[in-house]
């Protein structure tokens, strides 16, 4: 174990973590509404931790693969558990359980809350919650590997499973650095101009930037407990679906956008899966509404419907209308949404869509090969054949899902007896960072019914999925235990 070099790392992620803090710190000294002292004691315990170990040790030694595979997911845990700190400290959240859930949930760009009264936070504690979006989306790895050039390798951007690594193997550019220097240019001009957006069309700078952090972030907390609903703005609902989506496309077909690579742009195969399925359901859903008479007007069905499709297709998360009121058939193709999930390479997380079309066209392969044995038929993804590697990981990928969905299910039903079909939503909502979903996690639901176990589980449910579950379970293995 390479004990210098863990330390160092671990250590500059506590003086990143106190240098993020004093932004939320300036905004509750600014509004003085008592959370201020919060901030800044865990800030000087962050640097009286960390900042001796990073200043003065010194290390050139590289980590092996599972010491990287560690650091991550320490990394994590050790990040999540400080920024709690502020919300225990302050008393808005007493329980440091409570409160780890809540920062897990918007550092994994989750959005399920257990607050019951989100308006009564104090502006700064309030801010530093949708802050864990925003780092949260291109994660706390990638923040530090920008931040210290040199200081890692491309295993630990992998590890993450940040946004900017698409599953073909196509690159953004040759170079690491280069590719995150990129990845915060189009993260935070997207950040920008939605919050430009949403300043114009009525909203405060603070709901503003807040609002825009989740939406690009694919995150979904809000200011405000009747979530994006309280705003009762069809400008606002169209442009936030626009940044949804947005934020749920592939990085490197953004990078491509900006190139002008129209030839790659065109091949894409995802994105034009990925339009297609959000335009189908986002109809159907209107429809629906519509014929049933819920809304009544096609306008006014097809604002709601897109919304709510677009918002958990994205595992954003946000809600204007309780959609478990709607038509069962509209409902349907809502949960639909969660098993769906948007691109990967994207700030969302779950199955994603690439993957169901790349067994989708595995599943034909198989059948077409049984009618023609000797055709030679590879399957393809931006018109290039796709290696047998890929496919068998994104079958694994996918049953590996289906089974922690499963499991957590059970598990969560012995810890916190309850119906298995709220206990399945629950997981579905936390692992695939989704937020809300059905029954007792519905849109106008949160999860403080949920108790202590039941709590830590669901926690742990977000990490392993905003991870993309191999970096977590893989510790479960006991190959990797194995010197």
């Amino acid at each position: 174990m390479h004990y210098k070099a863990f330390l160092k790392t671990t250590s500059a992620l506590l003086v990143v973590g106190a240098g993020l803090m004093t932004i939320p710190a300036t905004c509750a000294w600014i509004y003085d509404e008592g959370d201020f002292a919060a901030f800044a004691w865990t800030i000087l315990g962050s640097v009286l931790l960390g900042g001796p170990t990073f200043f003065l040790l010194r290390s050139k030694q590289r980590m092996s693969v599972k010491e990287e595979f560690v650091l991550v997911v320490i990394g994590w845990l050790l990040i999540t558990a400080v920024s709690s700190i502020p919300f225990v400290l302050h008393g808005a959240i007493p329980s440091f359980t409570d409160a780890f859930f809540e920062v897990m949930s918007g550092y994994t760009t989750t959005g399920s809350t257990l607050l019951t009264d989100i308006e009564a936070l104090p502006k700064g504690l309030l801010f530093w919650r949708n802050m864990t979006h925003f780092i949260g989306g291109m994660g706390m790895i990638v923040l530090y590997l920008t931040l210290f050039s040199g200081a890692g390798s491309t295993r630990l951007f992998r590890a993450e499973a940040a946004p900017g690594q698409g599953l073909t193997g196509v690159k953004m550019l040759p170079r690491l650095q280069e590719t995150l220097r990129w990845l915060w240019v189009i993260y935070v001009g997207l950040n920008v101009v939605a919050t430009l957006i949403f300043w114009a069309g009525g909203m405060s700078l603070y709901d503003a930037l807040i609002h825009a952090s989740s939406a690009v972030a694919t995150g979904g907390f809000s200011s405000r407990n009747a979530s994006f609903g309280h705003f009762n703005s069809a400008y606002l609902d169209w442009m936030v679906i626009l940044f949804m989506f947005i934020g749920g496309m592939d990085f490197v077909l953004h990078f491509q956008l900006i190139s002008r690579n129209w030839e790659e742009v065109w091949n894409n195969t995802e994105i034009k899966a990925y339009l297609g399925v959000v335009m189908v359901l986002c109809v159907g859903v209107s429809w629906f509404l519509w014929e049933s008479g819920t809304y009544a007007s096609i306008a006014e069905a097809c604002r709601y419907g897109f919304f709510q499709v677009v918002s958990i297709i994205t595992t954003t998360g946000f809600a204007t209308a309780d959609y478990e009121l709607w038509p069962h058939t509209s409902q349907i193709l809502i949960f639909l949404c969660l098993f769906i999930g948007a691109s990967s390479s994207s700030t969302t997380s779950g199955i994603r869509i690439i993957h169901l079309v790349i067994i989708w066209r595995s599943i034909s392969h198989t059948a077409r090969t049984l009618l023609q044995p000797m055709a030679v038929n590879p399957i393809q993804i931006n018109r290039r054949p796709l290696p047998p590697v890929i496919i068998n990981g994104v079958v694994a990928f996918f049953t590996l899902h289906i089974l922690c969905l499963l499991l957590g299910s059970v598990l969560l039903t012995f810890l916190d007896p309850r119906d298995f079909w709220s206990s399945l939503n629950a997981v579905m909502a936390t692992l695939w960072n989704n937020g809300p979903a059905f029954s007792t996690v519905g849109p106008t639901d949160n999860f403080s019914h949920f108790s202590d176990p039941a709590t830590w589980l669901l926690s742990f449910a977000m990490l392993a999925g905003r991870l993309d579950l191999y970096t977590v379970l893989i510790f479960f293995f006991p190959s990797f235990w194995r010197s």
